[in-house]
C-alpha cells in the first residue's frame, strides 16, 4: 500500500510474536498507521517499546481482568487504551493468548507522515517532541479509550504496518533498559529502543 513516499504493508496476526518480550523487539523499527478519514493518513516508525508480563507487579493484568483492562486478555495484536494519572492516553499492544494479559507499550514514534497535523494536535511544531513519549503519541494521532479493544492487524482506523524493504530490525541496533516511570518492578530490563534515535524518551543514561 503507497501511503505518501512510504510503501507500507498491514502485518498479520501470524508475522506478530505471541511472547510479549519478542513482540516488544519484534515491533521496533515497525510502523504505527492512524487513518484520519478525511483529515488525513498520520504514521510514525515505532523506535521504543516496553514490556508488561506475566508475574509482573507493574502490568495491569497482575490482579485479574477488570473492565478497564479486558483489552489487555484479547489475542496478541489487539489495542489497549488506557488513561495514565488521568491526564493521558497511552497506547499498548495485546501480547500473549486470549484470556492472557500481557502487553507491550509503545514508548516513542519517529514521525514519518502528517507531521503538520500531528503539530496542530499537541501544538508544538517541533518533530522531536511530536511523539517522543507515550501520552505524546495518543495526542499526536487522536488514540483515545474509542480505540480500545480494536484490532490492529485489521481495523482500518489504527494498525500496526511495515515498510516493504525493511522486515526487521538488525538485534545489535535495539539497546535494552529498565523501564522508566514505574514504582512496581521498576529494574526489570524490559524497555526496547532504537539506538542512535533522537526521538527515543527518558533520561540519556538510559538510552546508551
Amino acid at each position: 500500500m503507497k501511503i505518501g513516499p512510504y510503501d507500507l504493508r498491514r502485518l498479520t496476526r501470524s508475522q506478530l510474536p505471541r511472547d510479549t518480550v519478542a513482540l516488544a523487539r519484534f515491533l521496533i523499527g515497525k510502523v504505527v498507521v492512524r487513518d484520519l478519514a478525511e483529515a488525513g493518513m498520520l504514521a510514525g516508525r515505532i523506535i521504543e517499546t516496553e514490556a508488561y508480563i506475566q508475574g509482573d507487579a507493574a502490568c495491569h493484568a497482575f490482579n485479574g481482568m477488570t473492565p478497564r483492562n479486558r483489552s489487555l486478555f484479547l489475542r496478541h495484536g489487539h489495542a489497549y487504551v488506557y488513561l495514565a494519572y488521568g491526564t493521558a492516553w497511552m497506547l499498548n499492544v495485546s501480547s500473549e493468548a486470549e484470556g492472557v494479559g500481557s502487553g507491550v507499550l509503545i514508548r516513542a514514534l519517529e514521525p514519518m507522515l502528517g507531521t503538520e497535523t500531528m503539530a496542530r494536535h499537541r501544538g508544538t511544531e517541533k518533530s522531536r517532541d511530536l511523539l517522543r513519549g507515550p501520552g505524546r503519541i495518543a495526542q499526536a494521532l487522536l488514540i483515545d479509550r474509542r480505540l480500545d479493544g480494536l484490532d490492529l492487524t485489521r481495523d482500518p482506523r489504527l494498525w500496526l504496518g511495515v515498510e516493504a524493504k525493511m522486515d526487521s530490525t538488525s538485534p545489535a541496533k535495539i539497546g535494552v533498559s529498565t523501564r522508566i516511570g514505574l514504582t512496581k518492578d521498576a529494574q526489570r530490563p524490559l524497555r526496547f529502543f532504537l539506538k542512535g534515535s533522537r526521538y527515543v524518551s527518558g533520561p540519556a543514561a538510559l538510552n546508551r
